[in-house]
């Protein structure tokens, strides 16, 4: 049956701010505390969506989260009205109410593990939130992604939906960040792989020294035995514990995948080249496979990730060819824009580049990739899927307009402390969920 890849892009939320809570990411860490601009976050976000909508491509929208988080602050003995609740945490650990505001689940790409249909046995496309338990503010969101989840994607016929791992270090699970689907066409079965940083029950395995390794083998191994993965489709790698401790946090920090080709750096694997050998092997597709490595000759560690190249979309057009969807970043770096260039020209499919403003996320440690959640459906699939969180034309001005009139143009640290951030927030929200047509999936809505 015919089917096609739709990235679903997270819209950057209200509370959308900079405060330095991703240790291992070097861009949040970098720009912690400066202002930021929630309203410019989103309509960056939806510029490029739409653009992906005009390129012909089937184009998703992913919902916020509601911050703060006031549960998790009256777990954590803080009393009184909402508005007292925030008083009385800014005024004594404002760290944490930052990272109760936290807005990072606009990085799709981290929110779950998804394996479509042709590389499950039972046919169905599988979904597991992430747990994502190695951050405190991201630890708080798989709940409500999982509400989200099964509001845009409501039919057991042909949606299986998973409860998130466990959360504990030894299940740390970081979803699509370290995992890519290669085949001939989305219709068909891929190989899926799985890469983790670090093995919680082997010690024999090398980890990184100075950042923390955030995906496990265990849990990776847990995500194919949820999905029901066929034993070809699934393939499970180490990322180079020396890159990880140089920021590269997650494996799409180091490497991108698309159909029938892999773009990675040339020290993005553990002991790479029997890795890339063992991909090569494992691909099932007839089509050629293309394994693109950039030699760190030409792309230091460094300038990847400062430029977020391998945080580029990678996604196929009609007529056959990819195009590189890259942050603004890449073409200011002149080793990075040579190479870009170099690629595009060389024997391979990517023959197209487009770079996007993606500044408000890429100061936060997110580029292009980290907005989307990519989803392989069958016509009958994308059928079944809640058609009001796919993107139009009318939708993209419905929500453009809807963040202008809801967001605003900067918060500092400072604003955290005004209750009014709450109410914009949460009514921004019940709004969304009425133009996505989602139902109540936030606790402000389910306790109301």
């Amino acid at each position: 049956m015919p089917a096609l890849e739709v990235n679903f892009d997270g819209l950057v939320g209200p509370t959308h701010n900079y405060a330095g809570l991703s240790y291992g990411n070097v861009a949040s860490l970098n720009n912690a505390a400066s202002f930021s601009n929630p309203q410019e976050a989103v309509l960056q976000g939806l510029e490029k969506m739409k653009a992906m909508h005009d390129k012909g491509l089937t184009q998703g929208v992913f919902a916020p989260h509601a911050r703060p988080d006031l549960n998790i602050l009256r777990r954590l003995g803080f009393s009184g009205n909402d508005a007292q609740v925030i008083n009385k945490a800014f005024n004594a650990d404002p760290i944490l109410l930052r990272a109760c505001y936290s807005a990072s689940a606009m990085w799709t790409a981290n929110a779950a593990t998804v394996s479509p249909s042709p590389d499950t046995t039972d046919g169905k496309v599988h979904f597991t939130a992430a747990n994502l338990n190695n951050k405190f503010h991201r630890s708080l969101e798989p709940a409500t992604t999982t509400r989200l989840l099964k509001a845009m994607f409501n039919n057991q016929n042909h949606f299986a939906h998973h409860t998130h791992l466990p959360d504990q270090g030894f299940f740390g699970d970081e979803g699509a960040a370290n995992h890519t689907r290669f085949c001939d066409s989305h219709g068909e079965q891929g190989l899926e792989m799985f890469v983790f940083g670090a093995s919680a029950f082997n010690s024999h395995l090398p980890k990184p020294v100075k950042f923390p390794a955030r995906q496990t083998l265990e849990a990776s191994e847990a995500i194919c035995r949820l999905h029901n993965l066929k034993d070809t489709s699934q393939i499970l790698l180490q990322q180079n514990p020396d890159v990880i401790d140089q920021g590269v946090f997650h494996n799409d920090v180091i490497a991108v995948g698309n159909a029938n080709v892999l773009l990675c750096h040339q020290q993005a694997f553990l002991n790479q080249q029997q890795a890339l050998q063992d991909i090569r092997e494992a691909y099932i597709g007839n089509k050629q496979f293309y394994i693109i490595e950039v030699p760190t000759s030409k792309v230091s560690i460094q300038d990847a990730v400062s430029s977020y190249l391998f945080n580029s979309q990678l996604v196929s057009l009609s007529d056959g060819s990819m195009l590189l969807v890259a942050p603004k970043e890449c073409q200011r770096n002149s080793a990075v824009n040579d190479y870009i260039e170099e690629m595009i020209m060389a024997d391979n499919p990517i023959n197209q580049v487009r770079f996007f403003d993606l500044r408000q996320s890429m100061q936060n440690g997110g580029g292009p990739a980290c907005l989307r959640l990519r989803v392989a459906l069958n016509e009958q699939e994308l059928a079944a899927v809640n058609p009001d969180v796919i993107l139009t034309d009318t939708k993209y001005t419905q929500l453009c307009n809807w963040a202008q009139r809801n967001y605003r143009d900067q918060l500092g640290a400072k604003d955290f402390a005004d209750p009014a951030l709450l109410s914009e927030s949460y009514q921004a929200l019940d709004e969304l969920t009425q133009l996505l047509n989602l139902g109540s999936v936030y606790d402000f809505q389910l306790e109301g």
